[in-house]
């Protein structure tokens, strides 16, 4: 996996860390995850101490019982049961006893006895196996002081299925300080044991932590302050290593969000500064326009029949014209107004688009206006010409681009029907049709044109006006040239039937 260094330049690296140093309270991640590792382990090791002390304990004690049997086989061995006292002593001291007692078939015997034999402070029955005053008793005795004189009773070690079934059992009198002693012995030696065994456990747990988990998220978060000081610089973007677990999926994903991000700000900074660009060209535009305007008032004047005649319709296209630099510039933004919606006769709309484009009877094209005279619609007539006059212009520029054989009479053609509250515009061409790998982004800007000095943004207008008035454009899936429908939706109450997003037909 690499490092911060590899994708971050040197001053990005150095200002995230000491963000992220900043941002820190207290110990960090390492460190708590240091503690908690060796907390845990003591833990465990504390759980597997208290019953090893435990055991050791009752360990101990049971073996002086075969010690104590042995002494008083001597005893019993004996000629009338009497050794000499030196004996007696040695007996008793390699035993570590003061007095040892055996109960055979109910009479209990005082086999031998110090000279003089304390007091019992603690009665010990080996043969009750609880678990809970095995601990009890383990903890008394390295919390109980020197020289407490303790009796142990256990069973006969020799013969012990026979012995024990009858009751027999032996007692042994000692003091417990040796016990006390070897415990805290066992204690000290386990305790350093744990300790060991804790830092040696923890430090491996810590570095395979460190190496799997702190040191990529540290690389993570180090990555995000970075890239977020300056979003738009895809050196930045975090470099995903090989890893197939969470951190992998985090990194590569991160990368992707990042990878993302930065082409959005950027598209959107390139489309601040196109914004910025046509708004002054759309001033000063709407200057030349009005002066054309101007001149258009006085050319009315003129009685010239072919002026008469074009004149209105010039002045209507400069009317437009000058109409959307005001709105481009006074919003300032991309989107559409909301249309301002009337109702107006199709056919004379459809007309004023083919002669904005010269498609007359003298045109190389042939124009088809299919529209019945009384057909009527309710939409925004300005927002509708425009939609009509790109789909016409596009048609016109592909049969005149001449890029299919198909096209020996070239034709463009609009017709209409109505269906319910439903009307439905169809322009048609027998160009070359669009492309099969742009169908599917025909109606996204800067997508679909195919033209060169083209900008592509005359579909993408058209599917939103269109959308505007609750209708829905679509191209239509045919053999020969290109087919767009338009489903236009007579008032807004209207919506509900018809789908206001933009797709492409599939037949």
């Amino acid at each position: 996996m690499s490092e911060q260094s590899d994708n971050l330049p040197a001053d990005a690296s150095d200002q995230s860390a000491d963000d992220v140093s900043g941002v820190r309270r207290g110990p960090g991640l390492s460190a708590k995850l240091l503690l908690l590792t060796i907390l845990f382990v003591m833990l465990a090791e504390v759980l597997i101490f208290v019953p090893s002390i435990a055991n050791f304990r009752m360990t101990w004690l049971r073996e002086r019982l075969p010690s104590a049997q042995i002494a008083a086989m001597v005893l019993e061995a004996a000629p009338d049961g009497m050794i000499p006292k030196s004996l007696e002593q040695e007996l008793l001291d390699n035993t570590g006893a003061m007095a040892i007692a055996l109960s055979r078939n109910g009479t209990r015997q005082l086999l031998m006895f110090d000279n003089s034999p304390p007091s019992i402070d603690l009665h010990v029955d080996v043969r009750d196996g609880g678990v809970y005053l095995a601990l009890k008793d383990a903890f008394g005795t390295l919390m109980a002081s020197d020289g407490r004189i303790i009796n142990i009773r256990g069973p006969v070690p020799s013969g012990a299925a026979e012995g024990n079934a009858n009751g027999d059992f032996i007692e042994v009198v000692m003091d417990e300080t040796p016990l006390r002693t070897a415990m805290i012995t066992f204690a000290f030696n386990i305790l350093t044991l744990s300790i060991l065994i804790s830092c040696i456990t923890a430090a491996l747990v810590y570095l395979s932590l460190i190496m799997l988990l702190v040191r990529p998220m540290r690389r993570i978060t180090e990555n995000m302050v970075a890239f977020s000081h300056n979003p738009e610089d895809v050196s930045r973007i975090i470099h995903p290593g090989s890893r197939r677990d969470e951190i992998g999926v985090a990194e590569r994903e991160l990368a992707a969000m990042q990878a993302q991000l930065s082409g959005t700000l950027q598209q959107k900074g390139h489309l601040a500064a196109l914004g910025l660009a046509v708004s002054k060209i759309n001033h000063d535009l709407r200057n030349m326009l009005s002066n054309s305007h101007l001149i258009s008032d006085r050319l009315a004047s003129v009685p010239d029949p072919t002026v008469q005649r074009f004149v209105p319709k010039l002045i209507a296209s400069l009317d437009r014209a000058v109409a959307l630099c005001t709105n481009t510039i006074k919003y300032g933004q991309a989107g559409e107004q909301p249309p301002n919606r009337g109702r107006f006769a199709l056919s004379k709309l459809v007309e004023d688009a083919a002669e904005s484009l010269e498609l007359c009877a003298d045109s190389k094209i042939n124009w088809r206006n299919n529209v019945s005279a009384d057909m009527e619609v309710d939409a925004d007539p300005d927002q509708l010409y425009r939609v009509l006059h790109n789909l016409v212009r596009n048609s016109v520029q592909a049969l005149e681009a001449g890029r299919t054989s198909q096209a020996a009479h070239p034709e463009i053609g609009v017709e209409a029907y109505r269906e319910g509250a439903i009307v439905t515009i169809l322009v048609s061409d027998n160009g070359p049709g669009v492309p099969a790998m742009a169908r599917d982004r025909v109606f996204e800007a800067f997508q679909s044109t195919a033209r060169p000095g083209g900008t592509g943004l005359g579909l993408a207008i058209s599917a939103e006006l269109v959308q505007a008035h609750g209708g829905n454009i679509t191209l239509e899936d045919t053999e020969i040239g290109a087919t767009f429908r338009i489903s236009l939706p007579d008032s807004i109450v209207a919506i509900s039937p018809v789908r206001a997003t933009p797709q492409v037909s599939q037949g």
